[in-house]
């Protein structure tokens, strides 16, 4: 192996995966190294504070508080970005890419904001920017995508793909507890970051959602076009609603595009599934993505979405083929992928309006308890042609009050967003509706 050829990687924030990269491929490098025909090097590594004691021992003169210093070093081949964020991230990968490098990150937010700068200098630079672990952590769904089912068009991908919020969600109906009690359970055990928002808010899952659409259709769609919802108003009663009509309810990425109008639509919101589908019964921290092709059908994804060994997996399965494409020509690679032109929009691929969205809902009311109301609320729901299915009527604490939970049949985003208006407005109604997507994902 002296006379193997020598790769250096360089390691841009050595916190939780970072750590996680470094021991893992130190356990494994000798059989990387056989199987690859190289000699691997952890180089250097850059961290906040030299003096935090870490998991991984390393010798003082391999750190340094200069992620840049790591990017443009000019014995370092790959660069693994794992800092986490958008500024300093994105100076990091733009520079390493600037000097024709090999980028690895795990950045979902970094690549969904600045996705189309990041290919732009790979591709001018001669560079290439692997992502396999900013998705779905442990499940190898941008692999998938990119290559496994390179024949197919994706007409439907769906799926979990925030653990944080599968956690809770999966507490909430095995516990019968409520969204605060398991919010701070959660936090204590490490599974929900002291600033939830991202999560719970549905924004997480929405950054994933963009890669996913990215790589399915070569369009770049913004969490700010998307319908982004989270699940901090739903309650246990909702459970119990949707499980007598026997469903569950997850977080679900929703990336559906109609081919024959070229309409695409990505939305992020709770989602009643039918109990026995299989998305349905992944509890947990865990993540599950079905991905409808063309040409294969539905392939069904599940593992770990999250953690230190599972981002740590995805890291190094990139490594792998980063090594792979330096040992090889790497031009021409990138060249005949061209998957690096998020300017190259999907032939006539569109972003669906809201009329064009279907399905069918779930509708949670709080109501006063007095005659007439149900009258009110179906007027209010015809006038925007929103056809009941049923209805489950409970009484509610305090006195006076009742809760009405309404489906319906197939309707569309812009008639519930006029229906929700509508409803919002009637005396009746004591605070504003809940709405929930029914997932009839025939597969």
């Amino acid at each position: 192996m002296k006379s193997a050829p020598l790769i250096r990687i360089g390691i841009c924030g050595l916190g939780t995966v970072g750590q996680g990269v470094w021991r893992h491929l130190t356990r494994v490098r000798g059989d990387l190294e056989t199987r690859l025909g190289v000699r691997l090097e952890l180089a250097r590594a850059s961290v906040r504070d030299l003096r935090k004691p870490r998991s991984v021992r390393l010798a003082p003169s391999r750190l340094t508080t200069d992620a840049l210093e790591v990017a443009t070093d000019p014995n370092i081949d790959i660069v693994c970005e794992l800092i986490g964020g958008t500024t300093v991230a994105r100076d990091v990968t733009l520079a390493a890419l600037g000097c024709g490098k090999v980028v690895i990150s795990a950045n979902k937010a970094l690549i969904c904001g600045h996705g189309a700068e990041i290919f732009a200098m790979a591709r001018k630079h001669g560079g290439h920017f692997l992502f396999e672990a900013s998705v779905a952590g442990g499940i190898p769904i941008i692999k998938a995508l990119r290559e496994g089912l390179v024949a197919n068009r994706f007409p439907l991908i769906y799926g979990i793909l925030n653990g944080t919020c599968n956690y809770i969600l999966t507490q909430m109906e095995e516990q019968d507890a409520p969204y605060t009690a398991v919010l701070g359970e959660a936090k204590r055990l490490g599974y929900a970051e002291a600033d939830e928002s991202l999560d719970v808010e549905g924004w997480d899952t929405a950054h994933k959602a963009a890669v996913l659409a990215y790589l399915a259709h070569r369009t770049w769609v913004k969490p700010s076009q998307m319908i982004v919802e989270g699940i901090d108003r739903i309650t246990p009663a909702d459970f119990k609603h949707a499980a007598a009509l026997g469903y569950g309810i997850k977080l679900l990425a929703v990336i559906a595009r109609d081919f024959a109008t070229d309409e695409l639509s990505v939305r992020v919101h709770p989602t009643l599934l039918p109990e026995s589908h299989v998305v349905a019964k992944v509890s947990g921290v865990f993540n599950a993505v079905s991905v409808r092709g063309d040409v294969a059908g539905t392939t069904l994804y599940i593992g770990r979405g999250a953690g230190q060994d599972a981002t740590s997996s995805a890291v190094i399965s990139d490594l792998v083929d980063a090594v792979s494409l330096l040992k090889n020509d790497r031009r021409a690679f990138i060249t005949a992928r061209k998957e690096s032109g998020p300017e190259q929009r999907a032939p006539g691929c569109r972003l669906a309006p809201l009329g064009h969205i279907r399905c069918r809902y779930y509708l949670r009311l709080k109501v006063s308890d007095e005659p007439g109301v149900l009258a009110r609320i179906a007027a209010a729901m015809a006038a925007q042609k929103v056809s009941i299915a049923s209805v489950i009527q409970s009484a509610q604490e305090p006195a006076g009050s009742a809760s009405l939970v309404l489906t319906t049949h197939v309707s569309d985003e812009r008639a519930m967003g006029a229906t929700l208006a509508r409803l919002a407005r009637l005396g009746c109604v004591q605070e504003p509706p809940l709405l929930l997507r029914i997932g009839d994902f025939a597969d």
